[in-house]
């Protein structure tokens, strides 16, 4: 019934640009549309049609997954190019933010009677406002990252590595039922707290040490993300202070996440605040992106976040501060917008953790 929906969404707005189809083929985009999670495929959407091309490796698997299509086998024989050319079509859309020049000039050439038209971002904004199913599926992966977070705080000790820990994440929630994680697993400790991106190294955790773990797990291809900062010991004063002025901004900007207002309008609540404090220079990144099929989409709550936020959106809050050669803190929690404001997704303790 979702796929179904879809589809109608699509083909309403196929109408409203003059396009006769669509091809599908980012792997998100492509499951978003056709259910199908397997590696190689196109979805091609017209006004009243929907087939999925594949090779012999995948048409049993399409057969079973992609129910509103009609499954065509492409060949040497019967290529993508020629099975498009029996639709007699005058345009197609296609994922200009995807395709690579090789392939847009492959198609040029040997779909030389169909004109080519930008779908700019369509699949994608219909992405952003997830149905039940999707949030449900959401949920889980938060709810397993927050299990691995309990189960890391009794792991981590003085003397095993970064990737000891990143590798004790993973595990446990694959035992969970993930899948995969969402990115590559960020633990970053000491001064290498300070990077916001600092892929877990050979680096051993000390004691004193600021530890940053950022991570989250895919549950039936949904992601989720959280990140939370601890200190191997008893928390210094200057660690308590930057700890304190980041949770102080990522619960204002909880407060304040709600329908109506934009990405930017979020993004301002957390950084004045940082600002006042006097580091602001040490918050350079956005306050928070949206969540889904991938670990980064639309909306985004940043300073330039023109978006405005919707109920049914999954977004971040994370604010930071990260200073050079002496570490950093960013808290962060997954959260669903709602009519009410939002509902906070992440449900590990945000207060500071010593070990």
């Amino acid at each position: 019934m979702q796929l179904h929906r879809r589809l109608c969404k699509l083909r309403e707005i196929l109408k409203g640009k003059n396009l006769d189809a669509a091809i599908i083929y980012k792997p998100e985009n492509r499951r978003y549309m056709s259910g199908f999670t397997g590696t190689s495929g196109y979805a091609l959407i017209t006004m009243h049609e929907a087939f999925f091309i594949t090779d012999f490796r995948y048409v049993d698997q399409a057969k079973e997954q992609c129910k509103e299509y009609e499954i065509i086998k492409h060949t040497n024989e019967r290529s993508i190019y020629s099975i498009i050319n029996e639709l007699n079509l005058s345009n197609l859309g296609f994922e200009e933010d995807f395709i690579t020049y090789h392939q847009y000039m492959e198609f040029s050439k040997k779909l030389d009677h169909i004109e080519l038209i930008l779908l700019d971002g369509v699949i994608s904004s219909l992405r952003k406002i997830k149905y039940e199913e999707e949030i449900n599926y959401i949920k889980q992966a938060a709810n397993i990252a927050d299990e691995a977070f309990l189960h890391i705080c009794n792991y981590m000790r003085p003397g095993i590595t970064e990737k000891d820990v990143a590798l004790e994440l993973e595990t446990f929630m694959k035992k969970e039922g993930a899948s995969s994680t969402s990115f590559d697993t960020i633990v970053a400790s000491g001064i290498r707290s300070s990077l916001p991106h600092g892929v877990a190294s050979n680096k051993l955790l000390e004691k004193g040490d600021f530890v940053t773990l950022d991570f989250g797990c895919i549950y039936n291809g949904y992601c989720s993300d959280m990140t939370r900062t601890i200190v191997l010991g008893k928390a210094n004063d200057q660690q308590k202070e930057i700890y304190h002025i980041v949770l102080e901004a990522q619960q204002k900007a909880l407060q304040c996440i709600k329908p109506g207002i934009t990405g930017m309008e979020a993004d301002k609540i957390a950084r004045d605040m940082i600002i006042a404090r006097g580091y602001g220079e040490n918050f350079g990144h956005g306050l928070g992106h949206g969540v889904g099929l991938e670990i980064h989409e639309e909306p985004s709550l940043s300073p330039i976040g023109k978006e405005i936020l919707q109920v049914g959106m999954i977004v971040t809050d994370e604010p930071g501060i990260y200073i050079p050669d002496f570490g950093g803190v960013r808290i962060e929690d997954l959260l669903m917008i709602t009519e009410s404001g939002n509902k906070v997704l992440s449900k590990s303790p945000k207060n500071l953790i010593e070990i």
